[in-house]
């Protein structure tokens, strides 16, 4: 097996930076190319923060779990440790649900649609760019107790 420095999973884009992208891209369109107020109002808005709130509680969650267990959150250094407790009870990935999510109540709170239609770009990348190689790491790093972690973990949620 090789050791967590001289196998990273990720250099680059840094999962993050795709989200903030998206986020970026989706009021910058909004407000000089394509307005898309959907008019939802106060309930939309309540809901939008409802997951902003819940976006980031996730991604602070995780945060402390990964602290605990003393293995780093940085998707560019290799794992020591296979966390399954905590969040990681319910999805494999739960910083990038946690994004998500964030990026969705964002486009409710400030009616903005794109928002709503990158979260899911941004999701889609960051399966493809990062969370792919991030499982290929840990199929190399934890062998058997990485699959049967996979088998009864969904990706997402």
């Amino acid at each position: 097996m090789s050791t967590a420095d001289d196998d990273a999973p990720n250099r680059w884009p840094w999962p993050p930076i795709v989200y903030l992208v998206a986020i970026v891209a989706g009021f910058l369109i909004e407000r000089h190319l394509a307005p898309t107020s959907h008019g939802g109002g106060m309930a939309l808005g309540a809901l939008g923060v409802g997951m902003i709130l819940g976006g980031l509680g996730l991604d602070l969650w995780t945060a402390w779990t990964f602290s605990r267990a003393r293995t780093t959150i940085l998707p560019h250094r290799g794992a020591n440790a296979l966390v399954t407790s905590g969040p990681f009870r319910f999805s494999r990935n739960p910083i990038y649900v946690g994004n998500t999510l964030l990026t969705l109540g964002l486009g409710l709170v400030f009616d903005n649609l794109w928002l709503a239609g990158f979260a899911f770009v941004a999701a889609f990348a960051v399966q493809k760019l990062a969370i792919e190689r991030e499982e290929a790491h840990l199929g190399r790093r934890f062998g058997a107790q990485w699959r049967a972690y996979a088998a009864r973990v969904r990706r997402w949620i």
